[in-house]
């Protein structure tokens, strides 16, 4: 019969046991000996609060930018009741309607049979962004004719 190895043992030698830490060391630091009365006692406390003044400032301007959008809301929706009876604005209405469904319907078919795929996808978005740019065309000739209410 063979038996288990014998575990590995470790050699003691003078070497191996560690010194005392050299209070010399440049790794020991002191404090002064006001330290218990500063307000701010280390490098990462005050880190921490530059970080937290820099997130306070940073709420503020998101707030006020908030208010600027909601702003820029309420006077956005006036000029568009405003040029409601606009023929431009009423066809544009018209017209992204009538392509919302059909692009709507005809998706909905290409899925039912199994035929819609993202290169079919990606070229109806090329041909809706086509159409974008000349709807934008079309429109801005057409409002020279019918200006919109301000």
């Amino acid at each position: 019969m063979s038996r288990a190895p014998a575990p590995p043992t470790v050699e003691r030698s003078e070497d191996s046991v560690s010194s005392l830490i050299d209070v010399d060391s440049p790794h020991v630091s002191s404090v002064p000996s006001d330290f218990e009365q500063q307000s701010v006692k280390t490098d990462t406390q005050a880190e921490r609060i530059e970080f937290e003044e820099k997130a306070k400032e940073a709420a503020k301007e998101a707030e006020a930018a908030k208010d600027r959008a909601k702003e820029r809301a309420k006077k956005d929706a006036g000029i568009a009741k405003k040029n409601a009876d606009n023929p431009v604005v009423l066809g544009n209405a018209v017209t992204v309607g009538i392509l919302g469904t059909v692009l709507g319907v005809g998706a909905y078919r290409k899925y039912v049979r199994d035929e819609l795929s993202w290169k079919v996808v990606g070229a109806w978005a090329g041909v809706v962004g086509l159409f974008a740019v000349g709807d934008y065309y079309v429109s801005n000739y057409f409002f020279k004719k019918y200006p919109p209410k301000k």
